[in-house]
């Protein structure tokens, strides 16, 4: 598994990162696909306190427990969920980020988290009090770094533009290729992007007639048009869509998910063939330019 340094950090990541939020609640099941994972070379686990109302943390740290020191273990926080109520409220105020961290390194059975991510974020953020939350965090050795999770650029560019963030994770795929605007802005504040729905819901995998939909801008008929085309030229639709991400420099990881093991062998062999495939900026060809409409 190649690695790839995270923005201007000392974390160097793998290519392929396992993305908790679709693990199984039986913390058995849980633990044998993080274990694989990791016997595959995986290094970076990416979770957050809102899954399963942090059931998800606590099964992750359980699992992770005896490995580490071996891995990067990643956060994220702001959407503040009581017990009793359905549902969830934004909450990024210092107070909170200070008694969420602390509540998810209990949860994930550890001192201290490799990256601390705002999970989300509003124009109506005072970003400069997360910024310095961040920046005391790393100072009291609670985390080593922190980062952003947004797709809207008038959160995301000023927080990183103001910040020492290394990553902002957003969703990117064949399908959905608005965050690249934004890759070039990104790199020059020393960050890197973590991406998510790299496979569009499974749609670009080898199974993707059984899962034909409309996707974003794409009705079904476009669609197929394109995965066939995919198909054809390079032989597997999964692994085109790990390549086509990681053909990017500003991408540090792809994170995939995975309710079973079956699942994660299949990114896992997917992601070996990607290093075979040639000319995947062909695919440009294919699709459309898209544009973030919102939130700039």
């Amino acid at each position: 598994m190649k690695k790839r340094k995270l923005g201007t950090s000392d974390l160097h990541i793998s290519e392929l990162s396992l993305g908790c939020m679709s693990l199984p609640l039986n913390l058995s099941e849980a633990k044998q696909i993080i274990h694989e994972a990791i016997d595959a070379g995986i290094n970076y686990f990416d979770t957050a306190d809102l899954y399963d109302r942090g059931e998800n943390e606590k099964n992750v740290g359980s699992a992770l427990k005896e490995h580490r020191q071996h891995i990067y273990l990643a956060s994220k926080v702001g959407n503040r969920w009581e017990e009793g109520k359905d549902g969830w409220s934004w909450d990024a105020s210092s107070d909170y980020i200070n008694t969420a961290i602390r509540n998810s390194l209990r949860r994930l059975q550890t001192d201290y988290l490799d990256l601390y991510q705002l999970h989300g974020g509003t124009t109506d953020d005072n970003l400069e009090e997360v910024i310095d939350t961040f920046e005391s965090l790393k100072k009291e050795g609670l985390i080593r770094e922190y980062g952003i999770s947004s797709i809207r650029p008038n959160v995301f560019v000023p927080f990183l533009q103001n910040s020492k963030a290394v990553s902002n994770m957003m969703q990117f795929n064949i399908f959905d290729e608005r965050a690249s605007e934004f890759f070039e802005v990104i790199e020059k504040t020393g960050a890197s992007v973590v991406t998510r729905g790299s496979i569009a819901k499974g749609l670009l995998t080898n199974d993707w007639r059984n899962r034909m939909a409309s996707y974003m801008g794409y009705d079904e008929a476009t669609a197929e048009e394109i995965l066939l085309k995919i198909e054809q030229q390079y032989s597997d639709v999964h692994a085109a869509a790990l390549a086509f991400n990681l053909q990017y420099q500003t991408i540090a990881s792809t994170v995939i998910g995975a309710r079973t093991t079956t699942q994660l062998k299949q990114n896992l062999y997917a992601y070996e063939k990607a290093q075979t495939l040639q000319n995947i900026t062909d695919i440009h060809d294919w699709t459309k330019t898209e544009r973030y409409t919102e939130h700039r």
